[in-house]
């Protein structure tokens, strides 16, 4: 390859590997240009870059799955390069011809090595061939019969798709009565994350590791691997927590799965940064996939072994050597990786959007984020707000780290996986190193964080005073009142379902007694500032950050945040939650419609399929009953908490 420098960066992506790689980018001396859809017109990734050019697009195929697009920005921009970063065109091998084709480095291995790996069936048939172990796989066409196929493997079996990665088009079907559905809901979603709707049939083992092994190659025929990272904590199949090194690794396994993902790179002549994924039960193995790209979890092995791969992928794509060997590579330490997700993870994870009123993260690990204060995580693009990077000395203290920098995280305003990630963090299975792919069911993590009623009566204290001693400070100057005469106040709030009195009463200066539902409390406040107060509950000390945002009140705690709604004293409890009426748990798209009126359904029968962030969301009778009136029909947008169906039970005789 002629070496060639890289001036001016375009990178075909968003959010925060946009970010991340304009980082090294513009470390390096080298000019970055974003693409952008509509709804990302005002994300700090395009604020970022030194160039930006709308894409004129609102959904993915509109806009980063666009090639015609993303070619006339690099003509409009005179990009010397393009960086696909991961998901969307990464690895697409039309995408990278037609770059290399038109004059632009790609910032990626061989198109031949991308098309080989893009297809995952044409993958596996390559690695058989080499020796290297794999699991059966079948192709679902029009002539197959699935059930018979789904039969030979054996129940349960993996729909998975044979394009793109990151958990999309994959689905675990337990019997046969669910498997047609299974395909054609991974069909779909497949068509709209990559493309290409399809899918193929595997074999699936519950309880395995998921183990990667980085590769790094150069034009000149240099190969090293960068050592393991364990994925295996995952939800819907999609990692949420990564770590390197395995604790499951001994090195002689190391030195065997280093071996074999080599070999699979130097079968295809690889440059750049790639992964090769295995399977691991006990210490066999099998080969899973080779994502010819950069991996979200690519920080973890960048902390432990003091590489920026991005850097490294760009002085490839210039045409330099990789200038070191496998003997020169060491690993220091562990480093793990947490994945924040606007998210709920007590509705089985359902992506959640919104505008996120406060971001602050924490100064105690890395964070490679694409938001900030006000940003909106919209419907259209994957929910991942930040990935969190500890690094420490042993598993154990970068265990630690990461629960602190999670729990220092201000982030308020969308739902989110944050608290779950920290209760995933502080189990004894976790800290032990028992990950396997079955983790989040066979361990059961707290999906909320527990709170002590001790700490909940702090934070209702606190914001009772915080806002009390607020409204007094703009008291008339011209007429002077002893505080202490002041009548107690009462402040109503509502948090979790429940709702909470909370009477204040002024005994000297700074000294209150607060009664909460019949408990008393000796009170002193020690500081209040603009968004902060510190006050002593009988001698225990609560410090607090909040804000007020219409009737919510944000909190955050040394243990993380709270959101409590102000309401009216006296009011009336909302029983809404008791009809048997179903609303859009988020914004979406109506994608099928499976009832009509008056149609009788049974207890988890699937009404109708709402897509958002790329994921189909299935809504399902809650009891058997009788669907009085649907008010959507098939390809309706809807917002959220609008009323979709409305169900009755029916009248017995």
């Amino acid at each position: 390859m002629t070496s060639k420098t890289i001036r001016r960066l375009l990178v075909a992506n968003r959010g925060e590997i946009a970010s991340r790689i304009f980082r090294t980018a513009r470390s390096s001396g080298i000019e970055t240009v974003a693409v952008y859809a509509d709804g990302d017109a005002n994300a700090p990734f395009v604020r970022a870059a030194d160039h930006a050019i709308a894409l004129r697009g609102q959904t993915p195929l509109e806009s980063y799955l666009s090639i015609e697009k993303i070619l006339d920005a690099c003509s409009m921009t005179n990009a010397d390069a393009v960086h696909p970063g991961y998901g969307f065109l990464s690895e697409n091998a039309d995408f990278a011809r037609a770059i290399q084709e038109k004059g632009f480095v790609w910032v990626g291995p061989p198109v031949d090595a991308i098309e080989k790996m893009g297809d995952k069936l044409t993958a596996k048939s390559m690695m058989q061939d080499a020796g290297i172990p794999t699991l059966s796989a079948i192709p679902v066409t029009l002539s197959t019969d699935a059930l018979a196929t789904a039969k030979d493997l054996g129940f349960p079996v993996l729909v998975k798709a044979t394009a793109g990665g990151g958990g999309r088009g994959m689905r675990v079907v337990s019997d046969g009565d669910q498997l047609q559905a299974a395909i054609e809901s991974a069909q779909r979603e497949a068509q709209s994350s990559f493309g290409n709707d399809t899918v193929f049939l595997e074999r699936w083992i519950t309880a395995t590791r998921h183990i990667e092994v980085q590769i790094l190659g150069d034009t000149l025929g240099n190969l090293v691997h960068f050592f393991e990272r364990e994925c295996s904590i995952q939800r819907r199949h999609q990692k949420i927590i990564e770590e390197a090194p395995s604790s499951a690794i001994t090195p002689k396994l190391r030195g065997q799965l280093g071996e074999a993902a080599v070999a699979v790179a130097q079968s295809l002549n690889y440059s750049s940064a790639g992964t090769v994924e295995f399977l691991l039960s006990g210490e066999e193995f099998w080969f899973l996939e080779v994502n010819t790209r950069l991996q979200v979890e690519h920080p973890v092995t960048e902390a432990i072994t003091g590489f920026d791969l991005v850097h490294e992928q760009l002085r490839i794509a210039e045409g330099e050597p990789l200038g070191y060997t496998q003997e020169d590579l060491r690993m220091t330490g562990h480093a793990i990786e947490a994945r924040l997700y606007a998210e709920d993870p007590a509705k089985d994870f359902l992506p959640t959007s919104g505008t996120i009123k406060t971001w602050k993260p924490s100064s105690t690990a890395r964070f490679d984020s694409g938001v900030e204060t006000g940003a909106t995580v919209n419907i259209e693009f994957d929910p991942m707000i930040a990935k969190v990077i500890s690094h420490g000395r042993d598993r154990n203290e970068a265990i630690r780290k990461l629960i602190r920098a999670l729990e220092q995280t201000h982030i308020q305003g969308i739902k989110n996986n944050r608290d779950f990630l920290v209760q995933t963090l502080k189990t004894p299975e976790f800290v032990a190193g028992d990950t396997t792919t079955d983790f989040i069911e066979r361990v059961a993590p707290h999906r909320e964080r527990p709170l002590a009623m001790e700490e909940l009566h702090g934070v209702l204290i606190a914001i009772a005073l915080f806002s009390q001693q607020r409204t007094s400070d703009h008291d008339e100057p011209d007429q002077p009142r002893l505080k202490s005469q002041l009548p107690a106040q009462h402040h109503a709030f509502e948090f979790n379902g429940e709702d909470y009195d909370v009477k204040c009463d002024l005994l000297a200066d700074q000294e209150y007694r607060v009664v909460i539902s019949g408990t008393q409390f000796d009170v002193r406040v020690v500081l209040i500032e603009e968004n902060f107060i510190d006050i002593e509950v009988d001698s225990r000390r609560v410090r607090c950050n909040l804000h007020r945002d219409e009737d919510t009140w944000y909190v955050h705690t040394s243990s993380g945040d709270l959101e409590v709604c102000a309401r009216p004293l006296f009011s009336l409890r909302d029983t809404t939650h008791l009809t048997g009426n179903l609303s859009a748990p988020m914004p979406g798209k109506v994608l099928t419609l499976e009832v009509e009126d008056n149609s009788q359904v049974k207890s988890g029968q699937l009404l109708l399929i709402l897509e958002a962030m790329k994921m189909e969301h299935r809504i399902v009778a809650p009891y058997d009953g009788i669907v009085s009136a649907v008010h959507v029909a098939t390809g309706d947008i809807v917002e959220k908490d609008v009323l979709l169906v409305e169900m009755a039970v029916p009248e017995k005789n």
